[in-house]
């Protein structure tokens, strides 16, 4: 059954919004709250740490923190410390990192797909509680082992959206996020190449696939929906209808069941700038209730 999420953007939202839009994701019976860690505003794993305390059944999804910002080990005890004090609801993600921002913090490294397939690897492997030795080009463990692994290691995500990222992140990780304003045919396309080079690598089960989804509700929800194009630095596109889920309930709950057919297996709908949030997740939990009948 596709299940569906919402994101907590760090953008319009402070850090003290958190508590009430986790509760209010819980009480619309969301299935996950996803959260990003952008420099310079939110830390992933504190953030992540107090909604699972907050809540009792809501999933949360970290996509994604960034690898360059934090040595495998060190991204390892977070996860393995958070998953054991929440177990089975932490959705741990890693991905690139905005090149620029990198940079500005020292992190930036030339070869980023270099350092997600040294990095992936080893994260998986010190959350299965097993040892790690490896002297790659950035990843150095010599006989590193968690004393505190989790009882059930959680799926590690990737983020990807260019072709050689969606490849490699099929190889590597156990699920990957792909990020929003794409079309249906466009979100086929990176879950077909995801699956391809999981086959290719013969790794054994599907690839868990998370889409984000620009997403509005109520009048104008089109129009809304597509001027955050602005906030990605590019213009609407001609076909931006295409590219988001907007306008009533239905409108959503049927974009939603053609990401779904895309091949995609969590939704997560990600609110405009202007939206209201507790309206925002109390939707969403309408479209979550629609999908699973």
């Amino acid at each position: 059954m596709t299940r569906i999420g919402a994101i907590f953007s760090p953008y319009p939202n402070a850090p003290e919004a958190l508590h009430d839009a986790a509760l209010a994701a819980e009480s619309a019976a969301l299935d996950e709250l996803w959260l990003w860690e952008d420099c310079f505003r939110q830390s992933a794993y504190a953030a992540a740490s107090a909604v699972l305390a907050w809540t009792t059944r809501l999933k949360v999804g970290i996509g994604i923190s960034p690898m360059p910002l934090r040595n495998v080990a060190i991204g390892a005890m977070e996860i393995a410390t958070v998953e054991r004090l929440f177990p089975g609801r932490l959705l741990p993600g890693v991905g690139h990192g905005v090149l620029p921002w990198m940079g500005q913090v020292g992190a930036r490294v030339a070869s980023p797909l270099t350092l997600m397939r040294e990095y992936v690897p080893a994260l998986r492997t010190l959350l299965a509680g097993d040892e790690v030795t490896a002297d790659g080009r950035y990843v150095h463990l010599d006989a590193v082992r968690l004393d505190w692994p989790p009882a059930a290691a959680p799926l590690v995500y990737a983020a990807a959206e260019g072709p050689k990222t969606l490849v490699l992140a099929g190889e590597v990780a156990d699920g990957v996020v792909l990020d929003s304003r794409h079309t249906v045919d466009e979100i086929a396309a990176a879950v077909a190449a995801v699956r391809s080079a999981r086959a290719a690598a013969r790794r054994s089960g599907a690839p868990d696939i998370v889409a984000y989804v620009l997403t509005a509700f109520g009048a104008d929800a089109v129009a809304r929906a597509s001027a955050e194009f602005a906030v990605f630095g590019a213009e609407a596109p001609a076909d931006a209808a295409a590219r988001v889920a907007a306008g009533s309930v239905d409108d959503v709950v049927a974009a939603v069941r053609g990401y779904a057919t895309a091949g995609v297996d969590s939704v997560v709908l990600l609110p405009t700038a202007d939206a209201v949030l507790s309206e925002f997740f109390a939707a969403a939990g309408e479209v979550a209730r629609a999908v699973r009948e």
